[in-house]
């Protein structure tokens, strides 16, 4: 008995919602009359698009800091000041 092996070809391209909320496909590769299956997938937007600089940082996972407290900070950011007096 002869097996028959179907092969699955996938055309991928880009194309925009028309007005009418209308999908059109060029596919000069496929023949006229044939059956397809069409799967539309809209990508997500980046997710690295943030409304603010704080919008980013608050987005960011929890990790070491490199003060305690803000008052470590203040410290250390003074004792560079007073060292460029040097």
């Amino acid at each position: 008995m002869d097996e028959v092996i179907h092969m699955q070809i996938e055309y991928r391209t880009l194309t925009t919602i028309l007005p009418g909320h209308r999908i059109e496909v060029a596919a000069p590769h496929l023949r006229e009359g044939d059956t397809v299956e069409v799967l539309v997938v809209r990508p997500e937007a980046p997710k690295t698009r943030f409304a603010s600089a704080l919008d980013f940082l608050r987005s960011l996972p929890p990790g070491p800091r490199a003060f305690k407290t803000w008052e470590e900070y203040e410290k250390h950011l003074q004792d560079e000041r007073n060292a460029w007096d040097r």
